[in-house]
Parts: structure tokens; C-alpha cells; sequence
């Protein structure tokens, strides 16, 4: 591996992976809250949930625990190349971008790291679109095969272009949120560092 250091790359993952295990049901309530009432698609016109709470006892009580947590393996799947690829860009770009500037990275610097944490989410998001889109379709109940057949009819029936469906709203989503949370933790842990305090 020489020189690089892919711990970034490595813990982000994992820690991604973790966190995906733990919200999951969160995200398959939110998924079906966004996507009921809507007129363009039959299936999904009738108002089934009034808000979050409602809908999770439902589905738990109507499908099982087990539907909670449908579609949770390409979700594991998307934080596994999503969480990777953002963390390890991030603290890659800005290692290489702080030791250009003249203080040679010594201090936190807010511009440069906005923009490292906006590329790294656009680009890792736009990665992983395949992913989200299986975790979606499964989320929602439409696809009720395992992921490798989700993927192949995806990919038979609608093309390449039905794999990056979304692809533009969800990596400039992915760069937003990166670029506020990346800098943000960064601040705070070097703030709280004894390496990086300060006194009063």
C-alpha cells in the first residue's frame, strides 16, 4: 500500500456500516412517509401513516419487525462504498491540500475543508447511487427478491440510466450534508483536543 494511509478509508466505512444497522428503521419510515399520497403512482395514492411514530407501529404490527429492516442489505452495501469513499477522500484531499498551504496544515482551515467535504459526498454519493436505488425499491416493499436478482432486473428492464435514477439531487444532497457535518466534527475534535485547546 506504500505510504498511503487508508485508515480513513477503513474506519469510515466500518463506522458508517455500524450506524446504518442502528437508524435503519428511521430511514424505512421516512422512505414511506415521502412516498405515499402521491398521484403519479398508483400504488402508493392512499395515506397510510400520519407521521413517523405511526408508521413504525404499523409496519412493525401489519409486516413484522422484519419489514423494518428491508432493504437493509444495500444499504450496508451503499455505506460500505459511500461511507469509504467520503471519509477516506475527505482526509485524503485535505492532508494533500493543507501541506500546500504555507502553514503546512497546522491549523483548521474552513474554506479548505467545505470544499474537500462537498467533493468527497457529491463523488461518493454519485458512487454509490446503484445502491440507495436497490434500498429504495426494497424499502418500499416493490422489490421482494434478494439483492443480486433487485439488481439484475433493475438493470435488464430500465438500463444503466435506472440504476443512477436520482443521481443528481441525491449527490448534491450527499454534498450539503458533508460539507457541514465534515468541517463541523473536525472543529469540535480539534477544538477539544488538549493538542488543539486553548487556554483561558
Amino acid at each position: 500500500m506504500g505510504d498511503r494511509d487508508w485508515r480513513p478509508f477503513i474506519y469510515g466505512g466500518l463506522a458508517s456500516i455500524v450506524a446504518e444497522f442502528g437508524t435503519f428503521p428511521i430511514d424505512t419510515t421516512k422512505t414511506r412517509l415521502q412516498i405515499q399520497g402521491q398521484a403519479i403512482d398508483p400504488r402508493h395514492v392512499e395515506l397510510r401513516y400520519s407521521g413517523m411514530v405511526d408508521c413504525f407501529v404499523k409496519t412493525s404490527r401489519q409486516e413484522g419487525i422484519k419489514a423494518l429492516y428491508c432493504g437493509i442489505w444495500p444499504a450496508v452495501l451503499r455505506q460500505a462504498t459511500y461511507g469509504t469513499i467520503k471519509f477516506g477522500t475527505y482526509y485524503s484531499l485535505k492532508k494533500a491540500l493543507a501541506q500546500r498551504r504555507a502553514d503546512g496544515g497546522a491549523v483548521e482551515h474552513l474554506p479548505t475543508n467545505t470544499f474537500c467535504a462537498a467533493f468527497a459526498g457529491g463523488l461518493s454519493s454519485a458512487i454509490a447511487n446503484p445502491t440507495d436505488v436497490l434500498k429504495v425499491r426494497m424499502q418500499m416493499g416493490d422489490e421482494k427478491r434478494n439483492l443480486v436478482r433487485c439488481f439484475i432486473d433493475i438493470y435488464r428492464i430500465e438500463g444503466v440510466r435506472g440504476l443512477w435514477r436520482g443521481v443528481g439531487p441525491t449527490s448534491q444532497r450527499a454534498a450539503v450534508i458533508a460539507a457541514v457535518e465534515l468541517p463541523v466534527y473536525d472543529a469540535c475534535k480539534h477544538r477539544s483536543s488538549p493538542r488543539w485547546g486553548h487556554s483561558r
